[in-house]
């Protein structure tokens, strides 16, 4: 490419506060249209917005965990614009005075740290939703969803490519996550996001004419998107053409974007300061309260774990996926006193059965404290991995303690050398030809008599005890 992308995302995050952002109605998602809604949030003369003090709380702990300033004061504004879905005509935002600026994230790509600007976090009440009739020419809105109370993330346009800004996104979504401020579940749209992207050729330090992308419910579309839109734009600017500032909307199915309408700037919203309710006094001693209440985030969390329990980074990536499942593994480790095979087992059948089921590891019917016992009976010999397999398989279907299960089923390991002794007698007596092969130098025939004694024990022999006993009776004279 002769030209630079030059990205800049907006990030709507909606808050997990039981109320809306101005009134007492319920923010649940999934109520029968029209159901949570009440005076205020549908905008009826006379009425007056309160604000949720937990929505400010909430704002200032994302403001923190991406390292912006906490603005002593902030205001709310109306931002004026007439949607179907917006009954009061104006939307209740922030404009002149945000409640966090100048923040940044971290990402990595191919190895490289790179630090994205955040201009600023506001917040801000969503709008309703629309439903369109596939079959008429009616669109249906439901109004549950608005005043549900959102913060805005509005980043500086230091991203280059689609795969940064993707990065970006998943780390702003895991610091929400992590934080319990938002569920960041992107098909319900309580995390959603609008993309700015312009081109300009290599070496221009002005930007080029950006267009806005909606309708973008997952990360792999945002980068979607935005590697269309760069193709798109390059392809105009080849041709000698100008690209029009305007927003367009993504087509999952189709692969492509499509102009939805031009792109309005600030001043098109009229904003003003909405007179029903006072500036907000943040007192630095709110701030340092969150601030000591914050949990350890997920970057802080994945080198401490990676210094800490020996694991790899690509382990400890995985373990930190979300805060309970970082949560869960610490605890199997710290009980077990063994963390890279608490590790091996969390990730493996632990995750296998959860994602089979599509459960999150909040519901595992595995406890941590069950785990941690089940790898303890491993390294004491009383059953061996392999039976470990199975025995893990019936705690999670069942819920049951492992030595429940053991002696339930009979699973307790052989380890008694005299008694395996004879089992490895009897197996070398009955095949005399395979005695024959291995002595004149056919080792892999040692792989026959493991299974003919573990077929023996029903699988109950110690491995390592058979391994050391087989070996010294096949090489007897």
């Amino acid at each position: 490419m002769k030209y630079e992308a030059v990205i800049g995302l907006e990030v709507h995050a909606q808050l997990l506060t039981d109320t809306k952002i101005f009134c007492n109605c319920s923010t649940k998602f999934g109520a029968a249209p029209n159901s949570h809604t009440c005076p205020i949030c549908l905008g009826m003369p006379g009425v007056l917005p309160v604000l949720n003090k937990k929505v400010v709380e909430y704002a200032i702990k994302m403001g923190l965990a991406t390292h912006c300033r906490i603005n002593a004061q902030c205001s709310f504004a109306r931002k004026n614009y007439f949607y179907p879905d917006l009954p009061k005509g104006y939307q209740i935002s922030q404009y002149a005075e945000p409640l966090a600026e100048f923040g940044h994230v971290d990402i990595e790509i191919n190895g490289e740290k790179k630090a994205i600007g955040i201009t600023r976090i506001h917040m801000e009440e969503d709008a309703g939703k629309l439903l369109h009739d596939e079959h008429n020419p009616v669109s249906y809105v439901d109004l549950n969803r608005t005043g549900v109370p959102l913060i805005e993330i509005v980043s500086e346009p230091d991203m280059r490519s689609a795969e940064e800004a993707a990065a970006y996104l998943k780390r702003l979504h895991e610091i929400l996550v992590y934080l319990e401020i938002c569920d960041g579940n992107m098909e319900e749209g309580s995390f959603r996001c609008d993309a700015n992207i312009s081109l300009r050729p290599w070496g221009e330090t002005a930007f080029g004419i950006r267009t806005e992308l909606k309708n973008m419910n997952s990360f792999r579309n945002v980068q979607r998107a935005l590697e269309y839109e760069i193709k798109r734009q390059q392809y105009i600017l080849d041709d000698g053409g100008e690209v029009v500032q305007e927003t367009r909307l993504w087509e999952d199915g189709q692969g492509v974007t499509h102009s939805m309408r031009s792109k309005e700037e600030a001043h098109d919203y009229r904003y003003f300061p909405d007179p029903d309710l006072v500036p907000i006094d943040i007192g630095r001693d709110w701030v340092d309260e969150v601030e000591k209440n914050l949990p350890e985030l997920p970057l802080a969390k994945r080198e401490r774990f990676m210094g800490e329990y020996q694991i790899s980074a690509y382990d400890a990536g995985v373990l930190t996926v979300s805060r309970a499942l970082a949560d869960y593994f610490e605890e199997v480790a710290k009980r077990s006193g063994k963390p890279k095979i608490a590790a091996n087992w969390v990730m493996g059948d632990i995750l296998k059965f959860l994602n089979e089921e599509k459960k999150d590891i909040k519901d595992c019917p595995i406890t941590p404290s069950a785990l941690a016992d089940l790898i303890g009976l491993i390294d004491k010999g009383t059953i061996s991995g392999k039976m470990a397999k199975d025995v893990v398989e019936q705690m999670y279907q069942t819920g049951k303690a492992p030595t429940a299960i053991i002696e339930e089923k009979g699973m307790v390991q052989i380890t008694d050398e005299s008694t395996l002794s004879k089992i490895i007698s009897e197996v070398i007596e009955a095949n005399p030809e395979q005695v024959a092969q291995y002595r004149s130098g056919k080792e892999k025939v040692f792989g026959f008599f493991v299974g003919q004694i573990m077929k023996a024990t029903q699988g109950k022999a110690n491995p390592k005890i058979i391994n050391d006993l087989l070996k010294k009776m096949l090489t007897k004279s």
